[in-house]
């Protein structure tokens, strides 16, 4: 995935971040991505991998607090609740967030500032610190 791909993503995770409503909406984007696993991964097979085994059902992923949502898709390896296998079906999941138009960009609004802090750390810590500062 690309780093606009990548930025778009961590959308996701900062609605999931801010609870309430952005945490309802990262839930049904899951749940929508997993119902279209197939069709949203062949784009990708060459550079994704998704056990579908290790995707847990769209009801388990509903009862999740924000703090189960954000530690399944943060990626921190250190992290017994990180699910790469979640994080990448969210990731694909783009086209299902744009699907939803002013719902999800309204929802981004609101939630800007969960967001920000996603894609600005991100860019940050993972890629401007490690180039620049060492």
């Amino acid at each position: 995935m690309g780093r606009v791909g990548t930025h778009r993503f961590l959308e996701r995770v900062g609605l999931a971040e801010a609870g309430g409503d952005g945490l309802v909406l990262a839930k049904e984007i899951y749940s929508e991505a997993l119902a279209h696993c197939e069709e949203l991964c062949a784009p990708y097979a060459a550079v994704i991998d998704i056990d579908r085994a290790k995707l847990p059902p769209a009801a388990a992923v509903g009862g999740w607090s924000s703090a189960q949502m954000v530690a399944a898709l943060r990626h921190d390896p250190k992290c017994k609740d990180f699910n790469p296998h979640v994080r990448q079906s969210l990731h694909v999941g783009y086209k299902v967030a744009a699907k939803m138009g002013p719902r999800y960009l309204n929802l981004l609004e609101k939630c800007e500032s969960a967001v920000a802090r996603n894609v600005t750390g991100n860019l940050f810590d993972r890629h401007i610190k490690a180039v620049f500062l060492g």
